[in-house]
């Protein structure tokens, strides 16, 4: 599903990744830990196109997304892939379904068909008496719900997750991790989570360790 060779990356003179490999298998959860700064969320950021590498390939479901244009980059990443971060970045004037509808309508889904699929996602994730509800009106744990049905609407292919439990407390932050989990049983995706946490690393089928820009251990 990802296959990642000899990424690099500079910010100035500061080399933050260095010839980094990186593959994940279809339906497959990946964990990836290491200190701060040791170039995780830089890696995370190129891996969901948001960001390029200044050498290296990738290639995401088997297409090579660096030689997309930005339009055709855009539209790719809007459909195949999907975003949780730390903190959830809803829109506040709007309700969590009208959050979660965002991306479907941007990919060109009907209102109709938007609402439906967001409000299904929501039901899901146990928040079907919170759809008309503001994130100021949620607490922590629901709005990271929302955030993650709003990066599953559009059924990506992967989601990236950059430190998803990091701002939540023990009970919620587990009950997120356990979430992540089911959702590749239900829906298939490969998954992507940058984590200090090594409860949620110890759930993955694979935990790789980042060092200096680097993957010491080979074996990825």
């Amino acid at each position: 599903m990802i296959e990642a060779r000899n990424i690099e990356k500079h910010f100035g003179q500061l080399q933050v990744l260095k010839g980094i490999d990186f593959n994940a298998g279809k339906s497959e959860v990946i964990s990836i830990m290491g200190a701060s700064g040791a170039g995780k969320s830089t890696l995370l950021q190129i891996l969901g196109t948001l960001s390029r590498p200044d050498s290296g390939s990738l290639e995401i479901d088997g297409t090579d997304v660096l030689r997309l244009g930005r339009d055709r980059l855009a539209e790719f990443r809007n459909r195949k892939i999907g975003f949780v971060f730390q903190f959830h970045h809803l829109l506040p004037e709007f309700t969590a379904v009208e959050n979660v509808m965002i991306p479907a309508l941007i990919a060109g889904r009907s209102g109709k068909e938007a609402r439906k699929a967001a409000t299904d996602l929501l039901e899901e994730l146990g928040l079907g008496e919170r759809l008309s509800h503001k994130p100021s009106e949620m607490s922590g744990g629901e709005q990271q719900r929302v955030a993650i049905a709003r990066a599953l609407v559009n059924n990506p292919s992967v989601l990236f997750a950059d430190e998803p439990s990091g701002n939540l407390d023990s009970k919620t932050k587990s009950e997120i991790h356990r979430l992540f989990l089911s959702l590749r049983e239900r829906h298939g995706q490969t998954i992507v989570i940058v984590t200090h946490d090594p409860e949620l690393a110890a759930m993955c089928d694979r935990s790789l360790f980042m060092q200096d820009g680097t993957f010491p251990d080979n074996d990825r």
